[in-house]
C-alpha cells in the first residue's frame, strides 16, 4: 500500500488527459522507488475546476468499483444531503468516502461545498504534515523505519496513524475557516455534518462531526453477520459535548413538544435550536461551544470485515445498526444495496412517524473486498455504470459553482431573553477552540454513549425558512 502526494509538477504535454512528470516529493508508505501508475495530488490540483469529471470519483446516485451510493429527497424541501466515494484518492489502494448532511437555509450548498473541498484539503494536509515531520523537501516515509528516522520509538503504523490524525484535524479546521470567509455563502445559521473515512490497505481512518454515522458489517466467530458502530453521534446530550457547550455559555435543552431531542441554543435567545454539538458552519454558535474539530479513530481491518455503511441521520432515525447491516447483506445485488436501504428507511418513516416529514437520506455502501456486481446485474436494478442519476432535487453534476448563485442574506434573530435568564452572561466564557487542543480525546469516558436515543426530525429550529428557492439557470 502507499500514498504519494505532491504539490509541484511539470507538464509533459499540453493535454489535460496526459500523465505528468511529478517531483520526487511524496508521502510514501512502503511505496518509495516504485513506478507510479495512479493519480497523484498534482493531478488533482489540475482537476480542481473539473471535479465532476475526475475518474473514479462518484458523487451522485451510482456505483464505483467497490461501492454504491444513493440519496433521496425527504419531504422538507430541497435535498440537503451530499455524498462521495473517491477511489484512487491516493495511489495504491486508498479510497475516500464521505456523507454530509446540510441544515439551515443554505445547508444544501454547505454540504456540497464540503463534499468537494474537504477531500482536497485532506490530501493537502497529509502532504503538509509529512513534510513538516521529515523537515526536508524529500518527504519519503517508508513502511519500515530505520535508525535515520526522526523518532526511533514510534513504529511505522503508529506514525501513519499520527499523520492521518493530524491531517484530519487540519483539514477540518481549514474547511470551517474557508466557509467562514466564503464571499457568497452565508453560514451564520447553516451548516453540515460530516462522516468521512479513508481506507489505506488494511487501515481504516475515520474523522467525523455531527450525527451522521458509520457502521461496519462484520462476521463473528460463528460466521454470522454483526453490526459494529464505528462512529459516535455527536449530539448535544452526549455528556462531554454538553459540558463543553455549557462552559462556553451555550444552552442545551429539549423543547416540551419533543423531549427526546436535545438542542443547542444561544445564551440570550431561543435560537437556533441546533440538534448536534459539532458541525461545519453554524457560526452563530461557534462562540458558544459548537465546534468543527472532528473525532478521529483508527481501525485495523480483518478478513471478517465485509462492508461499511455511511449514512445521514435520516436513515439512523428509523433504522437500527443491526437492521441496516441486515438490509445491506441481504440485498439481491451489491449494486442495489444503497437504494434498498434508502427505500427501507422511507417505509419506516411512514410507519413510525406518519405525522412527521421524512428527512433526506444519503447512503454510501463500501465493500471492503473491492468487488462489485457485473454490469448486467447492475443494469437490472435500473442504474447506469456512470453516475448519471441525479439528486431528486435536480442537482446532478453540480459543483462549487452553485455557491455563487444569488442567495438572500439571513436575518439575525435578536429576540432577547428575560434578564434573569441572562444573569451571569457577562462572565468570561472559554472559547470553543480551547477545547480543540486535546486531539488525543476520541471517546474517553463517553465511549459507550452512542447517541442513539431520540429522533432528530429537524436539525435546526431557526425562525427562518429551512431553505431558499434555488433560481433556475438562465
Amino acid at each position: 500500500m502507499g500514498g504519494c502526494v505532491s504539490t509541484s509538477s511539470r507538464r509533459t504535454s499540453g493535454s489535460m488527459g496526459r500523465r505528468e512528470e511529478v517531483s520526487p516529493t511524496c508521502c510514501d508508505i512502503g511505496f518509495c522507488g516504485q513506478k507510479r501508475t495512479k493519480r497523484t495530488f498534482s493531478d488533482h490540483v489540475i482537476a480542481l475546476h473539473h471535479l465532476p469529471s475526475v475518474p473514479n470519483r462518484v458523487f451522485t446516485n451510482g456505483k464505483s468499483r467497490s461501492s454504491c451510493i444513493f440519496t433521496q429527497q425527504g419531504r422538507k424541501g430541497i435535498n440537503q444531503d451530499a455524498m462521495i466515494v473517491w477511489e484512487d484518492f491516493m495511489p495504491e489502494d486508498v479510497t475516500f468516502c464521505g456523507v454530509f448532511d446540510g441544515h439551515g437555509p443554505h445547508g444544501h450548498l454547505v454540504a456540497r461545498k464540503v463534499r468537494d473541498a474537504l477531500p482536497l484539503k485532506l490530501l493537502s494536509s497529509m502532504n503538509s504534515c509529512q513534510s513538516r515531520q521529515n523537515g526536508s523537501g524529500q518527504t519519503c516515509f517508508k513502511g519500515s523505519l530505520k535508525a535515520a528516522d526522526l523518532d526511533k520509538d514510534v513504529s511505522a503504523e503508529e506514525r501513519l496513524i499520527l499523520l492521518w490524525r493530524e491531517a484530519f484535524m487540519k483539514s477540518y479546521k481549514a474547511m470551517d475557516k474557508e466557509l467562514r470567509s466564503h464571499p457568497n455563502l452565508d453560514c451564520f445559521c447553516s451548516g453540515s455534518t460530516a462522516v468521512t473515512i479513508v481506507k489505506q490497505g488494511s487501515n481504516l481512518f475515520m474523522g467525523y462531526i455531527g450525527d451522521s454515522r458509520a457502521v461496519m458489517g462484520s462476521k463473528d466467530n460463528n460466521d454470522l453477520m454483526v453490526a459494529i458502530q464505528l462512529t459516535v453521534d455527536l449530539k448535544p446530550d452526549l455528556p462531554r459535548e454538553a459540558e463543553r457547550i455549557k462552559r462556553c455559555k451555550g444552552r442545551v435543552f429539549a423543547l416540551q413538544d419533543e423531549p427526546e431531542v436535545c438542542r443547542v441554543w444561544l445564551p440570550f435567545d431561543d435560537a437556533p435550536g441546533l440538534a448536534m454539538a459539532r458541525a461545519f458552519g453554524d457560526f452563530c454558535l461557534k462562540e458558544y461551544g459548537v465546534i468543527s474539530m472532528p473525532e478521529f479513530s483508527h481501525r485495523l481491518l480483518t478478513e471478517k470485515d465485509q462492508f461499511i455503511v455511511l449514512a445521514s441521520d435520516g436513515v439512523w432515525d428509523v433504522l437500527s445498526n443491526e437492521e441496516v447491516v441486515e438490509i445491506v447483506s441481504s440485498a439481491p445485488s451489491r449494486s442495489s444495496a444503497a437504494r434498498m436501504l434508502v427505500d427501507s428507511a422511507a417505509r419506516e418513516w411512514k410507519l413510525k412517524y406518519p405525522t412527521s416529514k421524512m428527512d433526506d437520506c444519503a447512503v454510501v455502501c463500501f465493500f471492503l473486498d473491492g468487488k462489485m456486481d457485473s454490469e448486467s446485474d447492475y443494469e437490472e436494478q435500473g442504474f447506469s455504470s456512470a453516475t448519471i442519476q441525479s439528486y431528486h432535487s435536480g442537482n446532478a453534476g453540480e459543483s462549487d459553482d452553485s455557491c455563487h448563485r444569488s442567495e438572500p442574506s439571513l436575518q439575525r434573530n435578536f429576540t432577547v431573553r428575560p434578564s434573569e435568564e441572562s444573569e451571569g452572561f457577562g462572565n468570561r466564557r472559554p472559547h470553543p477552540e480551547e477545547f480543540e487542543g486535546n486531539e488525543d480525546t476520541v471517546a474517553g469516558e463517553d465511549q459507550n454513549w452512542l447517541g442513539l436515543e431520540g429522533v432528530t426530525r429537524v436539525n435546526s429550529l431557526i425562525q427562518l425558512p429551512r431553505f431558499s428557492e434555488e433560481r433556475p439557470n438562465p
